[in-house]
C-alpha cells in the first residue's frame, strides 16, 4: 500500500511546469502517492502554519514562522534575480511619501509584504487581497499603491499603472544576492530519508519539464487563470531557473540573510533547528 503525502502548490504556471511530471507519475517514487492541492501561495502558507500538508509551497517569510514543523527542500525554489516585487500606483509618488498610507499586499505571510517591511517603518497599514485582486483595489481607491507579484508584473503598465519601487532591486542591492521568493517546504516528521528521496524526486519533475516543454502545456494551461500564453512563457522564464533545481551555495546564503534580517527586526520568530533535513 502507497503512503499518501498532501502536496500544496499554486496554480501558477512556474508551479504546475515544475510538479507536473511528480504529479502524473512521470517520475518514480516508489512506495509514495502523492495527493495535489493547488491554492494560491496565501493560502498555502496558513495551511502550512495549521500544518496541514505534509509538503508545500510556501513563501519564504512563512518559512520563517513554519521551522519547528518543516525543513526546507533543495529544489522547487522560486528565487532569482530580476524577478522581485513591485510597488505600483495609479500615479507617480515615491515611497516616502507611502508611509502611512493603505498599501494592498497579496498576503501577509508573503515574502513582498516581507520586503516591504525590511524596506523601512511606516508601511504597516495595509490592505489584504489575493495577489489578482490587488489592481482592482488601486482602480477603486481602496488603497493608495500595490504590491504585486506573479503575471500583474507583466500586465500593470498595459492598465495605466506606475511603478513607485521594485523591492527585488531594491534588495539585490543592499544585499548583492538573489530575492528569495517561494520555497519547498516538508514535514520533519517524514524524516531525512524520505525527504531526501522527495527533494531528488522533485528535481526529477524539473528536469522532465525541462525535456519534454511540450508535454505539460494543457496543464499549465488549464491552471492558468486565462493567461495569455506570451505571459505563461513569460512567467516560467522569470521563475524557473537554476536555483529552482536545487538552492545551492548562493541560494541558501540568500534565503539565510533574508530570515536572519527578519529575525533582527522582530518579524519572524528565532529557531535554531536548521534549514534541510535531507
Amino acid at each position: 500500500m502507497s503512503l499518501p503525502l498532501t502536496l500544496g502548490y499554486s496554480p501558477c504556471p512556474n508551479d504546475t511546469f515544475i510538479f507536473y511530471a511528480l504529479t502524473h507519475g512521470l517520475v518514480p517514487l516508489e512506495g509514495i502517492e502523492i495527493v495535489e492541492r493547488l491554492e494560491d501561495v496565501e493560502t498555502l502558507n496558513r495551511l502550512a502554519m495549521d500544518a496541514v500538508l505534509d509538503l508545500t509551497k510556501i513563501s519564504y517569510h512563512a518559512l520563517g514562522h513554519l521551522r519547528e514543523e518543516y525543513c526546507l527542500l533543495r529544489s522547487g525554489s522560486a528565487l532569482g534575480r530580476g524577478c522581485g516585487p513591485l510597488v505600483i500606483a495609479p500615479d507617480p509618488t515615491t515611497m516616502a511619501a507611502l508611509r502611512g498610507r493603505t498599501i494592498a499586499i497579496p498576503g501577509r505571510l508573503t515574502t513582498a509584504n516581507l520586503l516591504l517591511q525590511l524596506y523601512g517603518a511606516g508601511y504597516d497599514d495595509v490592505l489584504v487581497l489575493p495577489f489578482d485582486r490587488i489592481m482592482d483595489a488601486l482602480r477603486e481607491g481602496r488603497a493608495d499603491a500595490g504590491v504585486i507579484i506573479h503575471e500583474s508584473r507583466f500586465t500593470y503598465l498595459d492598465q495605466g499603472f506606475v511603478e513607485i519601487c521594485d523591492l527585488g532591486a531594491w534588495w539585490e542591492s543592499e544585499t548583492d544576492l538573489p530575492i528569495p521568493l517561494g520555497g519547498i517546504l516538508a514535514r520533519r516528521g517524514l524524516g531525512a530519508g524520505l525527504i531526501s528521496r522527495i527533494d531528488a524526486a522533485l528535481r526529477d519533475s524539473l528536469d522532465y519539464a525541462r525535456a519534454h516543454p511540450g508535454e505539460p502545456a494543457e496543464y499549465i494551461r488549464r491552471h492558468a487563470q486565462e493567461l495569455s500564453e506570451a505571459v505563461t512563457d513569460q512567467h516560467i522564464q522569470l521563475y524557473v531557473n537554476d536555483f529552482s533545481r536545487d538552492l545551492g551555495e548562493e541560494g541558501i546564503e540568500a534565503v539565510g540573510v533574508l530570515l536572519d534580517r527578519a529575525e533582527k527586526r522582530g518579524l519572524i520568530p528565532h529557531c535554531d533547528l536548521p534549514l534541510f533535513l535531507s
